[in-house]
């Protein structure tokens, strides 16, 4: 009588990859990922009101609502990179540094004498030069992000002081300057604003609609498996930070254009408004999950708060207990979310 087959331990059974996982983990995360973008649109909505209560004849002015939009368009688009980063499970504290040293290094007088192009490329380059400089010591160094770029924002907020030696450097090139100007507005939207939604579809399609995304959230999500699921997980890391730097470099142009000069103090605390808006946007902290939209309505947010309590003069120390208070309640929340998952 032929011997029926043993049946394997549990433990041994076959189970999912990593891919039909990353699957079922967007597919169990979409409704709750909606539901928080849909309750940040409610926050904002609600910010709208009371901004339209307290202060109707300014806050609904339309130069107030463009000038609110072309504030969020800076930290927005460096969001937009730390959005990646943070998903790809890193940290970037060295955003804001990058912002300055790239804006004063645009801005100096043998730099303008390129005119717009040069300011241009320069600011992109050194994006470029101190995200490739993160990802080296990241991905191939082995140094924790958190070392890392606390090293850089150190070095480059040093060596943009070096550069300006503490003065404003102002910009002289009129094709720069022009695009801050209301003439430059396209059906009433500035420039900068346009940019700025150029840069989150683009960074939208990449993450959700490209290979690079998927690989970005498998990394995040488990390193150990994406590499052995085929994925160069330390190539890939430096992707994320050359993103991460491209986009400093492009905000530290939109903030050229936004102030006509540079500055060594540029970017103070970028890196913590970056990351406190891909939080409450939805963007999970310790990797694994991002929202390109969620982030940007965080951006949105806080820059509605900053204004509105600066039409009411209330205290910059009172914003910042106000951020404070909300970057907790979203990370109870990604708390929660995740226990809940998890049952």
């Amino acid at each position: 009588m032929t011997q029926p087959a043993p049946v394997a331990p549990r433990d041994a059974q076959p189970s999912a990859g990593p891919q039909d996982g990353a699957r079922g983990g967007r597919r169990a995360l979409g409704p709750r990922a909606d539901a928080r973008s849909l309750s940040l649109l409610g926050v904002l909505a609600a910010l709208v009101v009371v901004g339209g209560l307290t202060r109707p004849d300014q806050f609904l002015a339309v130069s107030n609502l463009q000038l609110v939009l072309t504030q969020a368009s800076v930290i927005g688009v460096v969001t937009v990179g730390m959005t990646f980063v943070i998903t790809g499970g890193g940290i970037d504290l060295s955003v804001g540094a990058i912002v300055a040293l790239a804006s004063v290094w645009a801005t100096t007088v043998a730099t303008q004498e390129y005119g717009f192009a040069g300011i241009l490329f320069t600011a992109a380059a050194v994006g470029l030069g101190c995200g490739l400089l993160n990802g080296l010591l990241i991905a191939y160094g082995g140094m924790a992000p958190f070392i890392a770029t606390l090293a850089v924002l150190a070095s480059a907020r040093g060596l943009a002081l070096q550069i300006t030696d503490g003065s404003t450097q102002i910009v002289t090139v009129d094709a720069v300057l022009d695009l801050g100007v209301p003439d430059a507005y396209v059906l009433g939207v500035p420039p900068l604003v346009l940019v700025f939604a150029g840069v989150t579809v683009i960074g939208w399609l990449l993450l959700n609609r490209t290979t690079f995304g998927r690989r970005t959230v498998a990394v995040g999500g488990n390193a150990e498996a994406a590499r052995l699921a085929g994925i160069d997980v330390r190539r890939q890391r430096l992707y994320l930070y050359l993103l991460s730097g491209l986009c400093c470099g492009v905000a530290a142009f939109l903030l050229i254009v936004l102030s006509g000069s540079g500055q060594n103090t540029n970017g103070n605390l970028y890196e913590l408004d970056a990351i406190a808006a891909a939080i409450i946007g939805g963007t999970l902290l310790s990797g694994g999950r991002g929202t390109i939209t969620g982030s940007v309505l965080g951006v949105l947010v806080f820059t509605t708060i900053t204004n509105i309590f600066a039409l009411n003069n209330l205290q910059s120390d009172v914003q910042q207990i106000a951020k404070g208070a909300i970057i907790v309640a979203a990370v109870l929340v990604q708390r929660r979310t995740l226990r809940d998952g998890a049952r």
